[in-house]
């Protein structure tokens, strides 16, 4: 008898121990996930949340600094292109009785497409001008300005058309409006003074800046 209720005394103490034991025991077991829960969610969402305005910042960065790039790429070549023309333009009207010979050649070495294919009648007149006067002038550049650029073949009215010819071998063609005043002293004449409009147009090949156009506007 001693025995029997020792048994049972002991399993009444197994079954409230455990009894004891048990919430204490899943409150334990809950405590990691509630833990885990509690750190990961609204730091995990805010990491993402940064990683994608860092993402976006970076790209928007790029974006940017890729335009400034493309921008001053762009206004270096027309300021090259207007200084081309500018230079060419300096040959034509500075031209005299004594330096005709190597202008025109100067002038015919920096042209390229139809130009380059009509130079002569196309000089012709100023060089005869220039031989028959005997003239000694003295010109120059007074404005310099960029009128269009043509990166493909335009359809616009009014525009200079770009030269078929020049559609394989120029990566664009700048147009420059160029004003200049020119003196010339005739042999036993009065001075005379020529005003000048032109354009030119500037053609970029393969890097080097040639004259694909010369038309004097009134």
């Amino acid at each position: 008898m001693p025995d029997e209720r020792s048994e049972d005394s002991a399993e009444k103490d197994t079954v409230q121990d455990t009894e004891t034991a048990g919430p204490t025991a899943q409150a334990t077991a809950k405590e990691p996930s509630v833990q885990a829960d509690r750190i990961f969610s609204p730091y995990g969402i805010a990491s993402a949340v940064l990683g994608i305005v860092a993402v976006v910042a970076v790209a928007v960065a790029t974006w940017v600094c890729l335009g400034h790039r493309d921008t001053d790429a762009q206004r270096t070549h027309e300021a090259q292109a207007m200084k081309a023309a500018a230079d060419w333009a300096g040959l034509l009207i500075n031209m005299t009785k004594d330096n005709v010979a190597v202008n025109v050649s100067k002038l015919h070495e920096g042209t390229v497409g139809q130009l380059n294919a009509d130079f002569d009648a196309t000089v012709a007149p100023f060089t005869q001008l220039v031989q028959k006067l005997q003239s000694q002038t003295t010109g120059q550049i007074e404005s310099v300005a960029l009128e269009t650029l043509h990166h493909a073949p335009p359809g616009e009215q009014g525009k200079p058309q770009v030269q078929p010819e020049l559609a394989a071998i120029s990566s664009d063609t700048t147009n420059v409006m160029i004003v200049a005043t020119s003196v010339s002293q005739n042999a036993g004449g009065k001075p005379q003074t020529v005003r000048w409009r032109l354009r030119l147009g500037v053609s970029d090949i393969g890097g080097k800046l040639l004259v694909s156009r010369l038309e004097s506007l009134r």
